[in-house]
């Protein structure tokens, strides 16, 4: 009789360590392999950094569920290409290509591997297995506009952006109008250094601009370059991309600054779903993709307190920062007085291709 029980017993401890091994099974063939391709070393501040902070919070939200794999300092064209393909053939399901010179290569790649998902920043071209993805970094910047606006004491505020495509140019203009909304007398210099991430550019256009009397910089580039120029030359800095205080205690105001882990894990868990479809995805403060961070206790309190209404308004949509009337930078109009821009205004580079009033030079053809 217990003989009889023994043999019951093993057997179904046989089944039940069978059933458990194809649970186990299962989880291991359901795991997704996700890549992730960076412009610019990890570091520990900027556009790269950020999106690596995403990539963590994914592999923190979805645990055994994922695997990822990041590249980084991958050089815009032939090169990106090589990666993205590389990472297709080694069975990542998912991949995400975080710069706009990204487009075209990751267009090309996923023409030859159609059942892996791509999402690529910044970028405007989509496909049956691309979808694009991006923040509203405009309304950070008319926030921190504001902020340089009344901190300014020459009425004259230094920008050192990357290139002049409609996601910077943008940005100079949101910037600007923010900063004018409190202060009309703001004029706004440029420099173009025509890289992502180029800290010694970064670092002799910022002293450039510091020397045509700049007493507040910003930048839409990767680096800490022109936060660290701002501390040792003594005028204030806002960043961008992250909170870069720490590299300029004195000098850093704000920053506008991009979360990207809450979108990740959520593309991640429609791919595992089967429920994955190619989106054109503009998120911003009410998605919670942007925000900006802690204010300098500098900053008077009244300012403070502006900048919380503002942000509120962008959250709840009763305010946008391009809302008409806005001039262009010859004069003429570019939305009209009660009309707010459209994303195709926004984003088209056909259109989003002018200064408004307040910025010197011209955009480089």
């Amino acid at each position: 009789m217990k003989h009889n029980v023994l043999i019951k017993t093993l057997a179904l401890l046989s089944v039940v360590a069978f059933i458990a091994l194809g649970f186990c099974s299962s989880a291991v063939a359901k795991q997704l392999k996700v890549g992730f391709v960076y412009v610019s070393p990890i570091g520990d501040a900027g556009w790269t950094y950020q999106h690596d902070q995403g990539r963590l919070d994914l592999e923190r939200n979805l645990g055994n569920m994922v695997r990822t794999k990041y590249i980084e300092s991958v050089p815009e064209g032939a090169e990106a290409e090589r990666v993205i393909r590389d990472l297709a053939k080694s069975g990542h399901g998912l991949i995400f290509t975080t710069s706009f010179g990204y487009m075209n290569p990751t267009l090309k790649v996923a023409k030859a591997f159609p059942k892996t998902i791509f999402e690529h920043s910044t970028g405007y071209k989509q496909a049956r297995n691309v979808g694009t993805y991006m923040c509203r970094f405009y309304e950070g910047r008319y926030l921190t506009g504001i902020v340089a606006g009344k901190m300014t004491k020459t009425n004259q505020l230094g920008y050192v952006a990357a290139f002049p495509i409609p996601e910077v140019i943008r940005g100079i203009n949101s910037f600007t109008l923010g900063a004018r909304s409190v202060n009309p007398n703001i004029k706004v210099k440029v420099i173009w250094v025509n890289s992502w991430f180029d800290p010694g550019k970064e670092r002799e256009a910022s002293e450039a601009l510091i020397d045509q009397g700049v007493d507040v910089l910003t930048h839409h580039t990767d680096s800490t370059a022109p936060v660290l120029t701002a501390e040792e030359k003594d005028v204030w800095a806002v960043a961008y991309h992250s909170d870069m205080s720490k590299y300029g205690p004195k000098a850093h105001l704000t920053a506008t600054m991009h979360i990207w882990g809450d979108y990740y894990t959520q593309e991640a868990k429609k791919v595992l779903r089967g429920t994955w479809k190619p989106e054109a995805v503009w998120g911003g403060m009410s998605q919670g993709m942007i925000d900006i961070a802690p204010l300098n206790k500098a900053v008077p309190a009244d300012v403070a307190a502006l900048v919380e209404i503002k942000k509120a308004g962008i959250k709840n949509g009763s305010f946008h920062p391009f809302t008409g009337p806005i001039k262009k930078q010859d004069g003429t109009i570019a939305i009209e007085a009660g009309k707010v821009a459209t994303d195709d205004e926004l984003l088209n580079p056909e259109i989003m291709n002018y200064y408004v009033q307040g910025i010197l030079g011209s955009i480089p053809k």
